[in-house]
């Protein structure tokens, strides 16, 4: 008997045909720019699904020891940063007055309500419980990061990497309640001073998360020149404050430690 079933094709595998329907401009008749905005926008969102995917392997190979291949998959992460900041480009192509023809479309939806990028967050240690609110009760958007508040961060994965090497990391810090923001700690900066000073491997791992910790911030700066260049000093959709609610979250450090002991160093 003839096996029935679907040989694997590069249509099918990559679901190609229910991708390129997910597109759906709201303007009618059609404005020319709606289509890219939509297409960049998805986009985002699967690089946002690619970088959680690959933090949290990054994470469960620091608390395993595996620094090789954490260092190795950091460095993907980066590079997906790299393209992050690089589309803001071609969203740039977009004039104002292009933007403004199919805005009013979008009503309250806002990238504010991007519940991947809430999710990396979370990840790199920038807990704020109230974000949960926003999301609807029992959505799936909302369990996934009622899960993620009380998930252990990419910092506190570090730092059982480091006290499995021998470094000072006080049992406070590796006990700490995880749903909290990461905060500065004046031992963990003895102890990272320390690992620069004596251990060149380990301050290697602490430059590529300076590295990342960068990388989401000059994503979020492009970011806001982007916003400011496209609709100055609007209100966003979604009742937003636009660029001004943007600018406030540039310089805001992931994970301070690393930047607080620069002028130890």
């Amino acid at each position: 008997m003839t096996e029935n079933r679907q040989f694997v094709t590069y249509q099918n595998y990559l679901k190609v045909p229910e991708l390129l329907s997910l597109q759906s401009p709201l303007s009618d008749p059609e404005e020319h720019d709606e289509t890219l905005f939509i297409v960049i926008h998805q986009v985002y969102e699967l690089w946002f699904k690619v970088v959680l995917h690959e933090l949290d392997r990054v994470r469960a190979l620091f608390v395993a020891g595996d620094g090789a291949r954490a260092a190795a998959t950091l460095k993907r992460v980066l590079t997906v940063l790299k393209v992050l900041v690089a589309q803001l480009d071609i969203l740039e192509t977009m004039t104002p007055v292009e933007f403004e023809s199919f805005r009013d479309r979008l009503e309250s939806a806002s990238g504010f309500q991007s519940a991947q990028f809430r999710e990396l967050e979370f990840v790199l240690g920038r807990k704020q419980g109230d974000v949960i609110e926003r999301f609807p009760e029992g959505s799936a958007e909302r369990r996934r990061l009622e899960r993620r508040l009380g998930e252990a961060t990419l910092w506190d994965g570090f730092m059982r990497f480091l006290a499995a090497r021998g470094c000072a990391i006080p049992a406070g810090v590796l006990a700490r309640d995880v749903t909290g923001p990461v905060t500065p700690d004046a031992d963990v900066q003895e102890a990272l001073v320390r690992v620069y000073r004596t251990d060149p491997e380990l301050a290697g791992f602490c430059e590529r998360l300076v590295d990342l910790d960068e990388g989401v911030q000059e994503w979020r700066y492009r970011h806001v020149k982007m916003v400011e260049r496209t609709i100055g000093a609007k209100r966003g959709t979604g009742g937003t404050m636009g660029a001004a609610y943007l600018a406030s979250t540039v310089g805001s450090h992931a994970f301070p430690d690393l930047w607080e002991i620069r002028a130890q160093l």
